[in-house]
């Protein structure tokens, strides 16, 4: 079996909503395979347990940062803090998403529909837009956006986050044009994962 330890060594990774779920399964993989971490996330207990552990195992840079992706303010000052103390980006993974449960369409809140929003489109079009135009001056990097399925098939009970996730879609279209052939910007379409958030899932979902 291929050895993948240094496949990444002096790489910098940053992933937002890095604390748990799939984004602490990503930052996990990249520090196991040598690279240099930013675990961004709302609460900062969480990201500090998560890189104290990844230190330890893996040896390699972790830095933890609070974050909430929603706000312009929180996203631009992420992206000075890691230049600040790391120096640059190679890559950066717009994981960071939430889809509260709302009793119907026609209680979806100005709220509610904001936060979506925030979370799942506005966080990433900041960050790529900055973080992405610095990696362009450096030479190249690597943009992920983790969309959903949902954003190809949309339902009733998530509609709010399908049509964040495919804004999210034509993002990362976009943002491959303003900065490629140096700096590549690609989605995953992700399907349902059995992470602590799927308890909140109706039954018919959970049970697919």
């Amino acid at each position: 079996m291929e050895d993948l330890s240094d496949a990444f060594r002096g790489k910098i990774a940053v992933v937002t909503g890095g604390s748990r779920g799939l984004g602490r399964e990503m930052v996990t993989a990249y520090a196991a395979r040598g690279a240099d971490v930013v675990i961004a996330s709302r609460k900062l207990d969480s990201c500090q347990r998560l890189a104290d552990d990844l230190v330890e195992q893996y040896g390699v840079r972790a830095l933890p940062v609070a974050c909430n992706v929603s706000d312009w303010g929180q996203c631009d000052a992420l992206v000075e803090q890691v230049y600040a103390e790391l120096g640059r980006v190679d890559i950066l993974v717009n994981n960071a998403g939430l889809s509260p449960l709302y009793p119907s369409l026609e209680e979806v809140t100005e709220a509610l529909w904001d936060k979506v929003v925030g979370v799942n489109l506005m966080g990433p079009f900041r960050l790529s837009a900055a973080i992405g135009a610095r990696m362009v001056e450096a030479g190249g990097g690597c943009i992920l956006n983790i969309s959903s399925v949902a954003s190809l098939r949309p339902d009733a009970i998530s509609l709010p986050y399908a049509a964040a996730k495919a804004g999210l879609n034509a993002l990362t279209e976009g943002f491959a044009q303003a900065y490629g052939p140096n700096v590549r910007v690609n989605a995953i379409i992700c399907g349902p994962f059995d992470t602590d958030i799927s308890l909140a899932w109706p039954d018919e979902i959970r049970t697919m």
